[in-house]
């Protein structure tokens, strides 16, 4: 068994389908330390993989071979090893997932062993779920009604399985060394905090958080998600990206016909489409959903990296963008209402690459996924599926008073400001004059003038005035 994002072992029909395969010869199960993976991602993120990783190992008894390397000469390495003669994963349908399990495949078949792909990580495999005339949906909604009506998902106990044993070749705090060996300008050129904090990673963890959002805050979900300063959301993303969890087992869980939970599973669905979304059109990992608006105009040069740089940093003299932005450096993760508010900052009243700001995210996030970062950051850019993309842009004043009026999360997050109460605090600068702390930034940018910039600059790929 090959494990990748299906770090547990229930649930998980890939391991069930070996251990049949295997019978009382007993499953191998393995981590490949692929520094195709690793080099992108940043410490923190890596670090709570590890975790997951000696978690899965606990469970297995301490059978948890880790090699690394190219998977397909590491595979090839441990099949020679065991004398295996199937290799068996759980289906992986990104871009890169696709083209590496291909290739371990073909270099498997040379010594007569078999690469058997069983389910995949999400409730609707990518690519599962079309419209009548067999293309990908490009509205949410739209696939967001086929998702609900499918079959409700029914989760698996985990097998009771004779491991079988082989010499690892690394420790799992060795990972840790080769993250964030990929950053390039202006990325790299932000100053690194120290690592966040992790929550606790594995399936035991996973499993005791999805009990506690299922019975303590589901139903109240739809109102307490956006509350910045509140814990309204379900904390389970991380778990989900390394497949500690299987929607599957989310969904079984919070099934409920209260608008908390049927609010939450619609946030479960948007994860599904992305996914479909980035199955369908793998180059919108990198490029424009919509081609039209590949050439919107961005800056470039020293001062937009400098901007940028503010931005990553926190320090931009809005309040509630640089409260999101240090909490993104100082827990490894974001409210998805802070997530599209410095998103939309950085597109629209900065006017950067939206590219700059998707890597920098899963530089920084536990739950850095590829199709949901991707196409979140292109919806609020209105390159993706946004169907209203030109006049959306959040003033974060605005929004500060309505998802942060106590000013909790600003306070918590930018101490400079703790003293300044609302609704000054709200403010460009934190306040004007002499209400605007001394030790705060003045802000980089003008709200209603770079609004009107990015206006306009639509306004060029339409064809017409902004009005």
């Amino acid at each position: 068994m090959w494990f990748r994002r299906d770090l547990r072992l229930s649930d998980h029909p890939a391991l069930l389908a070996a251990q049949r395969a295997a019978g009382a010869d007993g499953v191998a199960g393995v981590f490949i330390a692929d520094d195709e993976l690793l080099a992108p991602a940043g410490p923190s993120r890596v670090r709570f993989l590890a975790s997951c990783l000696d978690a899965l190992d606990r469970a297995m008894g301490g059978a948890l071979i880790l090699r690394e390397g190219p998977p397909s000469d590491a595979l090839l390495s441990l099949v020679h090893e065991l004398g295996a003669r199937q290799v068996f994963i759980t289906t992986d349908h990104g871009p890169y997932g696709r083209a590496r399990d291909e290739a371990v495949r073909a270099s498997l078949r040379q010594v007569d062993c078999e690469l058997v792909a069983v389910d995949s990580n999400y409730v609707a495999a990518p690519g599962s779920i079309s419209t009548d005339d067999g293309r990908g949906f490009q509205v949410f909604g739209a696939f967001r009604r086929r998702f609900e009506a499918l079959e409700p998902p029914v989760s698996l106990r985990a097998p009771q399985i004779t491991w079988r044993r082989a010499p690892s070749e690394l420790a799992t705090d060795a990972l840790v060394v080769r993250s964030g060996r990929r950053l390039s300008e202006p990325v790299g050129a932000v100053a690194l905090n120290p690592p966040v904090e992790l929550p606790a990673a594995g399936e035991r963890a996973a499993l005791e958080r999805l009990a506690a959002f299922a019975d303590e805050d589901a139903t109240t979900y739809h109102v307490r998600r956006d509350l910045l300063g509140e814990r309204g959301t379900s904390q389970l993303s991380w778990h989900l990206r390394f497949g500690a969890l299987h929607p599957r087992r989310v969904l079984a869980e919070v099934n409920g016909p209260d608008e908390g939970s049927r609010t939450f599973r619609t946030e479960i669905a948007w994860r599904e489409f992305y996914a479909d979304v980035l199955y369908r059109h793998p180059s919108s990992a990198r490029h424009a959903l919509k081609p039209s608006m590949a050439a919107l105009r961005v800056d470039t040069g020293a001062p937009a990296q400098e901007r940028f740089v503010a931005w990553a940093s926190g320090r931009t003299g809005l309040p509630l963008i640089d409260a999101s932005m240090r909490q993104l450096a100082g827990a490894g993760w974001l409210h998805n209402r802070a997530r599209m508010l410095a998103a939309s900052f950085l597109v629209k009243h900065l006017h950067l690459d939206w590219r700059w700001g998707a890597r920098w995210f899963m530089f920084q996030l536990l739950d850095g996924d590829l199709a949901s970062n991707a196409h979140g950051w292109q919806w609020t850019a209105g390159t993706g599926t946004d169907a209203a993309p030109y006049h959306r842009i959040f003033n974060p004043i605005v929004q500060a008073k309505r998802f942060d009026p106590d000013a909790t999360y600003i306070h918590r997050w930018v101490p400079e400001l703790r003293e300044t109460p609302p609704p000054q605090v709200f403010e460009p600068g934190g306040g004007h004059g002499l209400l605007r702390p001394p030790a705060y930034p003045e802000p980089i940018v003008e709200l209603q003038l770079e609004r009107d910039e990015a206006l306009a600059r639509f306004a060029e790929l339409r064809g017409a005035e902004p009005s």
